[in-house]
């Protein structure tokens, strides 16, 4: 924290200040990650920017003077309704991708027995997945990356790709992403006929182990971004917080849903079928109501 003065950057979240009065008082986050960082204003309150609420609304928290109320800064109209569009792509491609996927599971589970209609909804729910995956990365990318002297955060040029692992709320975006194109994987090699036991494992089933693995790391990273700890906290009034939750409880969910779906070599039979098809179905109805409550979760303006 003791770089980050005046026109200075913190190197973990490449914040730049343009107040030079405010000084800096702490800086939070879980391992090596800054998510939270807290200024002293020159009347004695307080400006905190968090890495969730800068990315997915545009706004740092200012509390006047000692003891008032906290205020949300918004960010300028411009960077407002970019953000505001990024974010309506990730909640529909999520609500739709997830509605698809729990609608493919019910067919497996409940249709004739037709193993291609059910593959072709979960290949198009893997597209809206991979859209609204990639969607979150785009707004990671484009975080507003400066603040003005009235508290105002300020944006860059747009940008379609970043490399900045050091950043949590790239991480975790990133992480998701890599998990949806595993599942896609999975996906693709599910309109193959003739598979061998061995085959349906190594090109099925273990690509969406490794999608569910990313998915829960993902969440994981998106917990510490929110706690600004490495461990998980409870904030059940706070909407950031509840996205990520459900999320992270739909990944759970796949992941036990992807291990009964391994199938035996012996018996060429998969360890438990209606698990598989019931923890899709609820692990995708999850991540659908996820996606509708980010469509709150967006920017405001004055």
């Amino acid at each position: 924290m003791s770089g980050l003065s005046g026109e200075a950057t913190d190197a973990a979240s490449d914040l730049v200040i343009g107040a030079k009065e405010w000084t800096p008082k702490r800086a939070e986050g879980g391992g090596p990650f800054t998510s939270r960082l807290i200024w002293r204003l020159p009347d004695g309150g307080e400006a905190t920017w968090e890495s969730r609420p800068a990315r997915k609304r545009g706004a740092i928290l200012v509390r006047g003077e000692p003891g008032g109320a906290t205020r949300p800064v918004p960010a300028s109209p411009a960077i407002a309704q970019r953000l505001g569009r990024v974010n309506w792509v990730v909640a529909a491609s999520f609500a739709v991708g997830g509605s698809l996927f729990a609608l493919g599971a019910a067919v497996a589970q409940f249709g004739s027995g037709n193993a291609t209609t059910a593959a072709s909804i979960y290949f198009a729910g893997g597209l809206f997945f991979s859209t609204g995956a990639y969607a979150s990365l785009v707004g990671a990318i484009n975080t507003p990356r400066s603040v003005g002297a009235g508290g105002r955060l300020a944006g860059e040029r747009w940008r379609w790709w970043s490399y900045e692992p050091e950043r949590i709320g790239w991480l975790s975006t990133f992480v998701l992403f890599a998990g949806t194109l595993a599942f896609a994987v999975s996906l693709i090699h599910s309109f193959l006929d003739g598979l061998t036991t061995h085959q349906v494992n190594r090109l099925i089933w273990a690509p969406e182990v490794i999608g569910c693995t990313l998915f829960l790391i993902s969440g994981h990273l998106g917990m510490v971004e929110i706690c600004h700890r490495s461990r998980p906290c409870l904030r059940r009034r706070d909407l950031g917080w509840s996205i990520v939750a459900i999320n992270q409880l739909g990944s759970i969910i796949f992941m036990i849903s992807a291990l009964a779906a391994f199938v035996r070599p012996v018996t060429a039979s998969e360890v438990n079928v209606d698990v598989a098809n019931w923890g899709t179905l609820i692990g995708a109805l999850c991540f659908a109501i996820g996606g509708v409550m980010q469509a709150f979760d967006r920017p405001t303006t004055d």
